[in-house]
């Protein structure tokens, strides 16, 4: 269970921003959006909303760049630079690193807070708590090159003192410590490991590498081939009669277009020598007179399906896994190429408990308007993103707007659950829209010879 995510210093971002899975109080609407484990709750989905520009994609992206600094950690050389990309609109802030950190639940009843901060060269700080029925307690802190870890964690594992100081050791300037313990199989990291295993974000515009994924549970198991083609089949205008994938041996070629070079190479490296896959479509043959034939003609669906029904195959795959099994997905553009409809049903596979019965939770991006209305979202599950006066992104929810007096005092009256959220974003009352200046268009003629005038 995801409880909060913490990051400053990040692309546009400059001071810390929030986002909380933390019921606001006092809220009654959509009840059934509150997950719990022990004694401990959580929102099941965050929405966020946005100008473009405004750093919604940046705050995304800085969990998937939380979660990759974490992974690839402890296999990276020492030579290595992280993906520093600070703030660079005031001055001095391009000299200071940027901070990520995130509280979260393994289990029902262990919380824990870790974070770390870095700079392009090396890991400045970095920390680990836990609270497990009493007070939160430090599990490690390290300033640069000195790690301190205390005797609480691991304490019921298999963790010994060689172990950590083996740990301690083998952490690099530019790697976490926290990835070393998992390295060295130490039992509370690796269960902490195992929590992020699935920690997925996607991109909404590019997905074709989420593909691999939907044919991964398609090949193994007849449940999600069910699964799968059950989905498109009730999704009526796209036609799609049944899907199957025919193997053939593994070829970069195939990978998508516009796929990172980070990506692309660690999936050359894992199917190497393996099967490739084609995905086919089918759909019902019609007669010369427009009946049914009871024949079908198929097709690879990345030729002649279109880019919404691309996508639609690709995001099925990740998103079965996560209900499935729980965890925390994130999607940015997460409406791009669908109908508003097809993103409603998504989000409704996460806000329905009969589809998520693991407590999966989601972190989308979007400009779709229409879910503000038709969507069961509550009012802390709301989020807008806009800049500052010197340019940084700030993020807050819709839960803790307050409106503003005649003469600017802040008044206690918040939003109401049943008040017109479409209409008020749209009318720019939220904020997080685009502000658009003046525009003249000066239309050039030209006289009898041609000229300018």
């Amino acid at each position: 269970m995801l409880i909060e995510f913490k990051v400053s210093n990040y692309r546009s971002i400059g001071d810390e921003q929030v986002i909380s899975f933390v019921p606001a109080p006092k809220q009654r609407d959509y009840p059934f959006n509150v997950i719990s484990k022990g004694n401990y709750k959580a929102l099941n989905a965050i929405g966020v909303y946005g100008a473009n520009g405004s750093g919604k994609s940046n705050l995304l992206r800085s969990m998937s760049v939380f979660d990759k600094i974490l992974h690839l950690s402890a296999r990276t050389l020492s030579t290595t630079r992280l993906p520093y990309d600070p703030f660079l609109l005031r001055e001095g802030w391009e000299n200071k690193p940027t901070r990520f950190e995130i509280t979260f639940l393994v289990g029902d009843d262990k919380k824990y807070r870790y974070g770390f901060e870095y700079n392009q060269d090396e890991i400045v700080s970095e920390w680990l708590y836990r609270k497990f029925l009493g007070r939160e307690v430090s599990l490690f802190l390290r300033e640069k090159d000195t790690i301190d870890v205390s005797s609480a964690f691991n304490k019921d594992g298999k963790g010994s003192s060689k172990l950590f100081d083996a740990a301690v050791e083998a952490t690099r300037p530019n790697a976490l410590f926290l990835s070393f313990c998992d390295t060295f199989n130490i039992e509370e990291a690796k269960a902490i490991f195992q929590w992020f295993k699935h920690f997925y974000m996607i991109d909404g515009l590019n997905t074709g590498v989420e593909g691999w994924q939907t044919v991964d549970i398609w090949n193994k198991s007849e449940e999600g081939k069910e699964q799968i083609t059950a989905y498109l089949k009730r999704i009526k205008d796209l036609g799609i009669a049944f899907v199957n994938v025919t193997s053939k041996d593994f070829n970069a070629a195939d990978l998508p277009e516009g796929m990172n070079d980070d990506m692309r190479n660690a999936l050359i490296r894992e199917l190497s020598g393996k099967k490739g896959y084609s995905i086919f479509s089918g759909h019902q043959l019609y007669s010369a007179e427009g009946a049914p034939t009871g024949k079908h003609i198929s097709w690879k669906i990345e030729e002649r399906e279109s880019a919404g029904t691309n996508k639609i195959f690709h995001l099925i795959g990740p998103i079965l896994r996560i209900l499935s099994q729980g965890g925390v997905l994130i999607i940015d553009e997460i409406e791009a190429k669908m109908h508003p409809h097809l993103t409603l049903d998504i989000i409704n596979l996460f806000l329905n408990a009969e589809t998520n019965t693991n407590q999966a939770q989601l972190i989308f991006a979007t400009h779709d308007t229409n879910l503000l209305t038709y969507s069961s979202l509550r009012r802390d599950q709301i989020y807008f993103v806009e800049k500052n006066e010197w340019e940084s992104t700030e993020a807050y929810s819709l839960s803790d707007f307050v409106y503003l007096g005649e003469n600017g005092e802040t008044k206690s009256v918040k939003e109401r659950p049943d008040t017109d959220k479409e209409k008020r974003y749209i009318e720019g009352r939220y904020g997080a829209v685009p502000v658009l200046g003046n525009f003249h268009f000066h239309s050039q003629t030209t006289d009898a010879n041609g000229k300018e005038r």
